[in-house]
């Protein structure tokens, strides 16, 4: 126990220093999984994991072997706990107490409420807003592709995996530069359709580009969240900018100009990371509960908006 505890005392200062998944690298957890592959993931053993893992577990895709991560994760987590070291992170992310096949609950939960959000938003914006309005069919698409976004979020808290973490990641760019084009047809295109069509094909290829870069060359975490923050600036600066200019004769503007604020700000909530509270709750899913209500707020800008160019274009014009 000595020789433990002092390997225990080097590698959570290590941790300390530097490595955001010291826990993948503790001994104790590499040699717990390899036994309890060697033992419960062939043969007989794994005959008896398939005949009492639950169908929904099995449905979801956990294997014997992430079941032993899963298992080796809270051996090591209690073994740093009762030496009195902080909590490791394994593989990047904090360890998160399983609910169901929930990896993230609270994670999978916000992004569904999120997107149940954006659903019924949208249901609402169909509802009220007449087809001819202007920016009706970009409204829409941009609706449509948040929702698959936080589809996408959803799936990937529930079970992380290198196809989801992909998924999540690029539909979140998407719907960034989504938001970046809907700002340009309703500032630029409705004068000048020409321009919003050429604008959008560039932004289909950065995507494009991006997306291929990170799947066919590397994964680069460090650029993708480099280039998200620009885009984001962008984003942000062009809508507050149309919103300050708009202001005395639109006064719903407001509404946008909050959200983009709000969006700003509540992104900072990821630069608070500590471990999971309850092993559930941690600043990645305190930020997706707080963005629910903006969905609320951002969709009456945009119902206001419509029935505004409704009223105020002699001749719509429809922007896909």
């Amino acid at each position: 126990m000595a020789g433990r505890t002092t390997l225990l005392a080097l590698l959570a200062g290590a941790a300390a220093l530097a490595d955001a998944s010291q826990g993948d690298r503790e001994p104790v957890y590499r040699d717990c999984v390899l036994r309890c592959d060697e033992w419960n993931c062939s043969g007989a053993g794994l005959q008896h994991f398939r005949s009492h893992q639950p169908i929904y577990m099995s449905l979801a895709g956990w294997t014997c072997r992430d079941d032993c991560k899963y298992e080796c994760m809270w051996l090591t987590v209690g073994l740093y706990l009762q030496e009195g070291y902080r909590v490791p992170q394994f593989h990047g992310k904090w360890p998160f107490s399983r609910f169901l096949f929930f990896q993230e609950p609270a994670s999978a939960v916000a992004s569904f409420l999120n997107g149940l959000a954006n659903l019924v938003m949208l249901s609402r914006y169909r509802t009220s807003v007449p087809a001819s309005s202007p920016m009706y069919h970009t409204c829409v698409a941009f609706a449509w592709v948040s929702l698959n976004a936080w589809f996408w979020s959803t799936v990937f808290h529930t079970r992380d995996t290198s196809l989801t973490e992909k998924m999540d990641y690029f539909c979140a760019s998407t719907v960034i530069l989504h938001s970046i084009y809907l700002c340009c047809v309703r500032t630029l295109g409705l004068q000048r359709p020409a321009v919003a069509s050429v604008f959008g094909r560039f932004l289909l290829l950065l995507l494009a580009a991006h997306v291929s870069y990170l799947s066919l060359v590397h994964f680069d975490y460090g650029y993708n969240m480099v280039a998200n923050v620009a885009i984001g600036l962008v984003n942000l600066v062009w809508w507050l900018g149309w919103c300050l200019w708009n202001q005395p004769r639109l006064p719903h503007v407001w509404k946008c100009a909050v959200v983009m604020l709000l969006l700003q700000g509540l992104a900072f909530l990821e630069l608070l990371d500590f471990p999971p509270i309850f092993w559930v709750l941690d600043a990645h899913a305190i930020w997706h509960i707080s963005t629910i209500p903006i969905h609320f707020l951002f969709f009456s800008f945009v119902m206001d908006d419509s029935l505004y160019l409704l009223k105020d274009t002699p001749v719509p014009l429809k922007m896909e």
